[in-house]
């Protein structure tokens, strides 16, 4: 086995062994890539069910995350919460305390910037290094490869990284410890009232008796066109509600940004309300379809259902 790689090796699948820590929607592609690209991997996740199309593949299990950082040079996470976050990297049994000297930990989930601070500093007292660097482009982004991914940390670090992140899409290096997550939530809080532009726009479409359909196709090429209606127009006349991103971690990434607005003294209202309507349907049950459910809250409010457009 390679020894544990340091920032000034140059990272390769023939000396870089890659522990990856969480392989729902997102990871589970993510990690394809880096075993197609030739990286010995061992995954760690929580169902280990969930890991079986990655150990059809060639990856490894490992039953602890602090067991597969024993096994790795590298240690990639993307979980649920800030709080999954910290157990897996930091907590008691954490990948930090099977980590050797050298060791680098990648946490790719959407989280506190605080927290990915936190990170930099435990692993800097344990001879190791971190980065932050959560992802946007969501399902269809980590199929592809096409990844928009936001790096905090040390500039050289993110740099002898990049072999890595280039299996998952194109890094942007945004400044120190916690700058990734701050980019990230900037992305979040600007998909948010793309999103409700989006909807408001079918509904209002819809009310005037167009045919949505088309109506989306008129716009997509004009200055209204969006990465959002690309990627979620089609699904959400088709009513495919399928999580490519959770309702419910987006209400958690944007609960963050309002956290981080109040530290900042930023009045973002469009936010604030995007953020209401995403908790209105997780209380009608409906956390754990895609963020291109927020249509049933506005035909809710509306009494309309866009259902007699198809």
């Amino acid at each position: 086995m390679a020894a544990a790689t340091t920032p000034m090796e140059p990272i390769s699948p023939a000396n870089t062994r890659v522990g990856w820590i969480g392989t729902g929607v997102m990871g589970r592609s993510m990690c394809s890539h880096l075993i197609k690209a030739g990286y010995s991997l061992t995954v760690f996740n929580r169902t280990q069910s969930k890991t079986q199309p990655l150990l059809d593949m060639g990856a490894r299990y490992a039953p602890s995350p602090v067991e597969l950082a024993s096994q790795s040079d590298v240690v990639f996470s993307i979980v649920g919460y800030p709080s999954d976050v910290r157990s897996v990297l930091i907590g008691s049994s954490g990948a930090l305390q099977g980590l050797r000297p050298g060791g680098i930990l990648v946490d790719m989930t959407t989280s506190d910037p605080s927290l990915a601070v936190e990170i930099s500093d435990a692993a800097s007292s344990k001879g190791c290094v971190s980065v932050d660097a959560p992802v946007s482009g969501g399902d269809r982004g980590a199929k592809a490869g096409t990844l928009a991914i936001f790096a905090g940390g040390d500039e050289s670090l993110v740099r002898s990284l990049k072999p890595l992140f280039d299996c998952m899409g194109k890094v942007n290096y945004m400044g120190g410890p916690g700058k990734g997550q701050f980019a990230k939530l900037a992305n979040q809080i600007t998909i948010a009232s793309t999103m409700m532009g989006l909807v408001e726009g079918m509904m209002y479409a819809h009310k005037a008796g167009l045919d949505v359909g088309l109506y989306l196709d008129a716009i997509s090429t004009g200055a209204a066109g969006s990465k959002s209606l690309d990627l979620y127009g089609s699904r959400i006349l088709k009513r495919d509600f399928e999580a490519g991103f959770f309702v419910n971690h987006f209400v958690k990434d944007l609960g963050i940004c309002l956290r981080e607005c109040q530290n900042m003294g930023l009045a973002l209202p469009g936010l604030a309300l995007a953020q209401q309507l995403y908790l209105s349907l997780q209380a009608h049950g409906e956390g754990s379809l895609g963020t291109q459910a927020l249509i049933l809250a506005l035909e809710r409010l509306n009494n309309v259902s866009l259902q007699s457009s198809i």
